[in-house]
């Protein structure tokens, strides 16, 4: 028995490439992109501008402050922080596909698809909570921020990667 025989084991092999991706995910976001902040800068305001729109078309009439605040009119108005701008659930998503077996052609279609999708599940909760911020009390907006669209962003994505791994990974059906 060698000293890395159990790399063998697809269990062990799978945790090794998640621990991997997540250095790697650590050194590119956490100590280069965050503290430079131009991506989560660009990933909020293209939330925030996506909000305002969807709002504006079902007939809210809202403001926005600065790069972070939004709302409807009547209301405090939303500050998104960089935690809440989907940046670290994408790249978990991402994450997630890439160690897992499957032709890259897939992946390359695949990821894109679902970090959109992640974004655009984000924008609704975006206005979910500028809606519930209008109309219903702090209680409301701080439970659903902090439970409700948690628990459906990662349900999200666990569903995004169930069907990855259901659907479209050839060997998941042997």
């Amino acid at each position: 028995m060698g000293a890395f025989t159990f790399l063998k084991n697809p269990v062990y092999r799978f945790l090794l490439k998640a621990l991997g991706i997540y250095i790697l995910w650590y050194f590119i976001y956490e100590l280069w992109l965050h503290p430079m902040g131009k991506l989560d800068i660009l990933v909020i305001k293209s939330t925030l501008k996506t909000s305002l729109f969807v709002l504006k078309i079902f007939g809210f009439q809202t403001f926005s402050g600065g790069d972070r605040l939004i709302g409807i009119d009547g209301a405090n108005g939303l500050w998104m922080g960089d935690n809440c701008d989907c940046i670290e659930l994408c790249a978990l998503f991402a994450g997630f596909i890439i160690i897992f077996p499957g032709k890259w052609v897939k992946k390359l279609w695949f990821i894109p698809l679902g970090m959109l999708s992640v974004f655009l599940l984000n924008v609704l909760r975006v206005i979910l909570l500028a809606i519930m911020q209008k109309n219903f009390s702090p209680k409301w907006l701080e439970f659903n921020h902090t439970y409700t669209f948690t628990i459906i962003v990662y349900l999200f994505i666990f569903c995004l990667w169930f069907y990855w791994l259901k659907k479209l990974l050839p060997s998941a059906k042997k």
